[in-house]
């Protein structure tokens, strides 16, 4: 996410400064872990707050269809998603010059508070209309949420602690992953699809009060309490809106493959390459060494693999005969050993490995993708597939974490509400970006309307299997360019 802005660090010449000393947890020199007692009620409160937000992603698209049906409103359906995504590339935006300014605390109230009021908007609709509003302001804080937690991770923990608070965060996703959607039907069946929105905010309330009192004690307040306060970057706001209006106007036009779609389209380009050009470090497109790399890896690993596994459950449903949760329970295990690689990438021994064990995890992705295609000849087995994926989620829990280790240790301490805006933002970007050219081809070889937000659409049986080549193998190569990306990692040796 060609900055114009000298404050984005891209190298060595802009060396990590020193955490204030209010903002570190002292540990009087013991070796504590996150979970050791200076760090346990921070460490409880954040991941709680992560696995509640994983939990209503997982959730989500098991009652959308029946709110979608019962709301009249079946032509809206792609905007219940598209909705979400758009806001939350502002609130990250917003959420990093706000906690550069004035610490994580603020933003990341405002946004649970806002993420809690779109369940309830959604929760209560009676038009489809509010319930997609409700999505949008849902969005909203969790684009602040996200991007002041990592703003928390970069002043409260040390450094050597950060992989392993990244790999909480990855495995608080495991059992959303796999609870999540029969939770949500059991709950959409049996009280109702309102209940799947209306019961997470009431949970919110605990980690809430547990984690804000140790943010406020470690995190709050701007790096330098003495200093003059940073000022809200009014450009970078404006190019926010840009990018979000610019996204939804691409997904719209990905969503209605018509020749009047292009007016549409071509506009959200308009607005998306400047704003992009705008937010991201300088030299991220150009892959120079060293920070910029880190955000575009971010974004190439993130578009391939979701772009990827949007299609498996459709493929499996259509060309396979499974039914939908079946196959949704097959990507089951994949939540695991993403949590997996994350847990490895978290172990000290591994840190001056690290760009070596990006680069597996990309190949790892490559082969995932490549390899999917297979289950569309009928006398390979469907567990086959599960595996596979499996090793390709394995390859994400290394890179993802990774990145955002990475992130935090270039970036110093006033930028890195900035810095993870741009890695967020990198990340949802190109899921946007890849979903819409892959199903525009998708739809174009015969495999029926795919939204860009919702890859699996009902009453697709009359998809092509070359449909789905067009999806997975341009994917495959997008993630091989990722594992070059990935050997340019490390800040360029200074020539001084």
């Amino acid at each position: 996410m060609s900055a114009p802005e000298p404050r984005v660090p891209s190298g060595p010449e802009t060396p990590e400064k020193p955490l204030p000393a209010r903002s570190a947890v002292a540990t009087g020199g013991r070796d504590v872990g996150v979970m050791g007692a200076a760090y346990r009620a921070l460490t409880v409160g954040i991941v709680s707050v992560v696995f509640l937000i994983a939990f209503e992603a997982t959730a989500v698209g098991t009652a959308m269809p029946v709110a979608a049906r019962e709301l009249d409103g079946i032509g809206l359906y792609a905007f219940g998603f598209s909705a979400y995504f758009t806001t939350s590339l502002f609130g990250m935006v917003l959420s990093g010059q706000w906690a550069d300014r004035q610490g994580p605390l603020r933003p990341l109230t405002v946004g649970i508070g806002a993420f809690a009021a779109g369940l309830v908007c959604s929760g209560t609709a009676g038009l489809m209309g509010v319930f997609v509003l409700g999505r949008a302001v849902q969005g909203l804080g969790g684009g602040l949420v996200i991007v002041a937690l990592y703003v928390v991770v970069s002043r409260a923990y040390e450094e050597r602690l950060r992989p392993a608070i990244m790999a909480a965060f990855a495995a608080s996703w495991v059992v959303p992953s796999i609870v999540g959607p029969l939770a949500a039907g059991t709950v959409t069946e049996h009280l109702g699809w309102r209940w799947v929105f209306l019961g997470i905010p009431a949970l919110v309330v605990v980690p809430l009060c547990v984690a804000l009192p140790a943010i406020r004690r470690t995190a709050s307040g701007p790096v330098d309490p003495g200093g003059p306060a940073a000022a809200i970057d009014g450009r970078r706001i404006r190019l926010a809106l840009g990018i979000s209006v610019g996204a939804g106007l691409l997904q719209y036009a990905a969503q209605d493959l018509r020749w009047l779609s292009l007016l549409p389209g071509l506009a959200g380009a308009a607005l998306l390459v400047p704003a992009v050009r705008g937010l991201m470090p300088r030299g991220t497109y150009l892959v120079r060494r060293g920070l910029p790399s880190v955000v575009l890896l971010r974004g190439v690993a993130a578009g391939s693999f979701i772009g990827a596994e949007s299609f498996v459950p459709l493929m499996l449903v259509t060309q396979r005969g499974m039914s939908p949760t079946l196959a949704g329970f097959s990507l089951a295990l994949g939540g695991v050993t993403w949590a997996l690689g994350s847990w490895v990438q978290s172990k000290g021994r591994v840190a001056p490995h690290r760009e070596r064990l990006m680069v597996a995890g990309m190949g790892m992705v490559a082969f995932a993708i490549a390899a999917a295609p297979a289950v569309l000849i009928t006398s390979v087995p469907v567990w086959a597939l599960a595996l596979t994926w499996s090793v390709g989620c394995l390859g994400m829990g290394l890179v993802i974490g990774s990145t955002s280790v990475l992130l935090l240790k270039l970036s110093a301490p006033e930028e890195a509400g900035s810095n993870s805006a741009a890695l967020q933002i990198s990340d949802a970007l190109a899921n946007v970006v890849l979903l819409a050219a892959v199903g525009a081809a998708f739809a174009a070889l015969g495999g029926g309307a795919v939204g860009a937000g919702h890859a699996a659409t009902a009453g697709a049986g009359a998809s092509h299997p070359t449909a789905f080549l067009a999806v997975f193998l341009p994917m495959a190569c997008v993630a091989l360019a990722g594992a070059w990306v990935a050997t340019r990692l490390n800040p360029a040796p200074d020539a001084g």
